[in-house]
C-alpha cells in the first residue's frame, strides 16, 4: 500500500491540496525574487485587510506542467495583512504556486488568491502524491451527482443489501454496495466497475477515491434516487446511504476561497 506524506507546514487538509491540484494546469516550485507593491489606483479591486503584490519569481523546480515554464514568472497575488497591517516577508521565500498560463511569456495566473502556500520537502511530497494519484491510470472520477438506489429486502429480519449509483464526470461507472447480516456489523463497499465482487472495500480514509466520495457526496440521499422505491425499501436505502457518510467522515476543507 502506498503511504500518504504526512500532512506539512501550510495548515491545509489533504482535501485542500486536492482541490488546488484538481484544477491546477501548472504546479511549481518557486523562489520569490522581486516584489512591487500596487498602488490602489493600479491594484484594482482588492479584499479588505489585503495588499496586492506583483511578484518575481525564479522556478527551482516544475512539479506540474506539460508545456514547461519559463525560469523567470510574474505574478499577482493579494498578499493577508499581518496584525500590524504590513504585507509578510515574501522576498527569498520559498512557495509552491498553483497556476495557469498567462497570456505573455512568463506571466502566470494564480488558480484561487490562496494558491500560493510555503514549500517544504514535505509539503513537495504531498503535492507530488496527490498529483501522481491524479493522473494515474486508475483514478477515480469526479462524482457530480447520486443516481438511482436499489434495495432488496433479505428472507430474515435484518437482512438486506443496497445499491446507489453515482453519476461522474467521464461516465464510468461507480456504485455504493451496502449489505446487512444478522449479528454482524454492516459491510460496505464501492466499485469501481460494472460489477461489484467480494474482494470491493471502502476506501482508504485520505485516499483520492475516498476525497471524491466525502467531498462529493450530498449529506442526504435525494429523493429522486428512491422514487420508483417502496416505502420500507426506500427508509433501508437512505439508512444504508447514511451508514456510508457517517464512515466517511468530515471532508476536511478549511480553505475560505474556491
Amino acid at each position: 500500500m502506498v503511504t500518504q506524506p504526512s500532512a506539512a507546514q501550510s495548515g491545509l487538509s489533504y482535501a485542500d491540496i486536492v482541490d488546488l491540484a484538481d484544477k491546477a494546469p501548472l504546479v511549481a516550485n518557486v523562489r520569490i525574487r522581486n516584489i512591487i507593491i500596487l498602488k490602489p489606483e493600479q491594484a484594482g479591486t482588492v479584499p479588505a485587510d489585503h495588499k496586492r503584490l506583483f511578484i518575481e519569481a525564479d522556478v527551482t523546480g516544475l512539479i506540474r506542467g506539460e508545456s514547461g515554464i519559463s525560469p523567470l514568472v510574474t505574478y499577482l497575488y493579494d498578499a493577508p495583512l499581518d496584525a500590524r497591517g504590513k504585507v509578510p516577508k515574501l522576498k527569498k521565500a520559498q512557495m509552491i504556486l498553483f497556476a495557469r498560463a498567462g497570456g505573455r511569456p512568463g506571466e502566470i495566473q494564480l488558480i484561487a488568491p490562496d494558491s500560493q502556500i510555503p514549500s517544504t520537502p514535505a509539503e513537495v511530497d504531498r503535492v507530488k502524491f496527490i498529483l501522481s494519484a491524479l493522473v494515474a491510470p486508475d483514478a477515480p472520477p469526479r462524482i457530480l451527482d447520486v443516481g438511482d438506489a436499489f434495495h432488496v429486502a433479505g428472507t430474515i429480519a435484518g437482512e438486506g443489501e443496497t445499491q446507489i449509483f453515482l453519476r461522474t464526470e467521464n461516465g464510468d461507472p461507480v456504485s455504493l454496495s451496502i449489505l446487512r447480516r444478522p449479528g454482524q456489523a454492516p459491510h460496505w463497499a464501492v466499485a469501481l466497475g460494472e460489477i461489484v465482487d467480494e474482494a470491493a472495500r471502502p476506501p482508504e480514509p485520505g485516499s483520492l477515491l475516498w476525497y471524491r466520495l466525502a467531498c462529493s457526496l450530498p449529506a442526504t440521499l435525494p429523493p429522486r434516487s428512491v422514487r420508483s422505491l417502496a416505502v420500507q425499501d426506500a427508509e433501508a436505502a437512505r439508512a444504508d446511504y447514511q451508514l456510508v457518510i457517517d464512515a466517511l467522515g468530515p471532508c476536511g476543507r478549511t480553505r475560505k476561497s474556491g
